[in-house]
């Protein structure tokens, strides 16, 4: 194989979605797999669309991502510049060669005259497709026209007859009837090109080896087969990649809400679980495995493994995902990441979290999470009295009674709070006074947390929430069961 270049050709409309994100994945894997270059090209010819700030956005998903760029428009390059807008001037030229050769002509048709014409198609029940009214024109009179100050567009002359196609690295040879395909703009009015021009013309710039991106552009690749053979020029290798769907009926897609890959970075997701998953969502691996490193997936992706069906974005799977690589966290790490969550429920608490992240390592599936579990220690939560009923725990409201009335004066007389010190406490007193060890810190761990499920049980607890507190509501729960 030719030394291969790939690029990730993203356009600043928003945030990168999973999807984008995908196709960056697996561009970045082909070309680091194959000792090849990996570029980043941002397309913004669609200026209408552009969200301020978006481009920036891209560069941050990506240094975020760990999709480390040969080139681009940040770090240069030979083949630059990288931002389309930025090499405006490169591409007329290109689409005036094609008028010369027949295989472009200008339009002078307004967007009036263009919609009466479409309004006359679906009146008759058809499909609009722009019907080569100015390929007419006689050349002279068109550059006449153009030279005038008039407004165009350049339109791209599809034969009216015959077939154009193209092999897919993963879809095999996909041919459409022309007759089929419209006259696409190539060059707009504004003198900015088309994507479907613009990308043509910069993949053979940039020498592009292999182009991967949705199979929503299988329709439109004979076109930009059509545009290659114009030129005279290789045409990449593609490789078209299977939708992202949200379910069986519904694309992945950030109109309809869907996260991002900053919305999964902030809501406390791992990056290193989430392009694990991303890269699991229409690629099997020949080892029968499912955790991979980013170099792991280095070595291991090729494209014999990619999927020709859809993909489903199963977020159960993702948490999931995230969950296991939570738990592989060295603890200083956890610690780390946690604290800011920590800090939202409970600042200003003087909450032990190194303890309390002890606790909460391997019951953390997404940090977001966090601090709804942690909250009881800063505020304690309403409960009934049917919550002290414990079947396994040999435990219900009067049990719970005695052995809170028990351990009251016993905590309060204790000179420090610490775990060990509670836990021996708490046993002693359940042994000296014949209740099993369950009916005494099952009532100890409701009167504290107010939950039935928590972090850590009754001494873990108490030793957070200190002696102050602990006192405070345990006092609390006797009176709600004394009532």
């Amino acid at each position: 194989m030719s030394d291969v270049r790939t690029r990730f050709a993203p356009s600043p409309t928003g945030y990168l979605h999973l999807g984008g994100l995908r196709t960056a994945l697996y561009t970045y894997l082909f070309a680091r797999n194959n000792n090849g270059a990996f570029i980043l090209r941002i397309e913004d010819t669609d200026q209408e669309r552009e969200v301020p700030g978006a481009v920036e956005l891209i560069y941050q998903s990506m240094r975020e991502a760990g999709l480390t760029y040969d080139e681009g428009p940040d770090v240069g390059g030979a083949y630059g510049p990288y931002i389309q807008t930025q090499r405006r001037d490169l591409y007329l030229p290109y689409a005036l060669q094609l008028i010369e050769t027949g295989a472009a002509y200008p339009c002078f048709c307004t967007k009036e005259e263009l919609q009466e014409r479409r309004d006359a198609a679906t009146a008759r029940g058809e499909q609009f497709k722009y019907d080569k009214h100015c390929l007419h024109i006689p050349r002279d009179e068109a550059k006449r026209r153009m030279q005038s100050g008039e407004p165009f567009v350049i339109r791209q002359n599809v034969p009216a007859t015959g077939v154009a196609g193209f092999e897919d690295a993963l879809f095999g040879h996909v041919e459409v009837a022309c007759e089929t395909l419209d006259d696409n703009v190539l060059i707009k009015a504004d003198g900015l090109p088309t994507y479907n021009f613009a990308n043509v013309v910069d993949d053979h710039l940039m020498a592009i080896t292999h182009v991967m991106r949705g199979t929503e552009y299988l329709s439109s690749t004979p076109k930009y087969n059509l545009l290659y053979e114009a030129f005279g020029w290789q045409a990449p290798i593609y490789v078209h990649l299977p939708v992202v769907m949200k379910d069986a009926t519904r694309k992945l897609s950030k109109r309809y809400g869907d996260p991002s890959f900053e919305d999964l970075l902030a809501q406390g997701f791992v990056k290193e679980a989430i392009l694990n998953f991303i890269a699991l969502l229409g690629w099997c691996p020949k080892e029968e495995r499912e955790f991979f490193t980013l170099p792991e997936l280095v070595e291991a992706f090729d494209l014999d493994g990619l999927s020709k069906s859809p993909a489903i974005f199963n977020m159960e799977k993702l948490v999931w995902f995230n969950s296991e690589y939570i738990k592989k966290m060295d603890f200083e790490t956890y610690l780390r990441t946690a604290t800011p969550w920590f800090e939202q429920a409970l600042a200003g608490r003087g909450v032990d979290y190194r303890c309390l992240a002890e606790l909460m390592h391997g019951r953390t599936e997404v940090f977001n999470r966090v601090p709804d579990m942690v909250r009881f220690l800063a505020e304690l939560p309403a409960y009934e009295v049917e919550l002290y009923t414990h079947k396994k725990m040999k435990t219900d409201p009067a049990v719970a009674l005695t052995a809170l009335t028990l351990a009251r004066p016993a905590l309060a007389a204790l000179p420090t709070f610490d775990e060990e010190p509670l836990k021996e406490c708490l046993m002693a007193l359940a042994e000296s006074n014949g209740l099993k060890t369950g009916q005494m810190m099952w009532p100890v761990r409701v009167a504290l947390s107010g939950l039935a499920s928590t972090p850590g049980g009754a001494t873990e607890i108490a030793y957070l929430l200190g002696k102050e507190e602990s006192l405070r509501r345990i006092d609390l729960a006797l009176q709600k069961l004394s009532a």
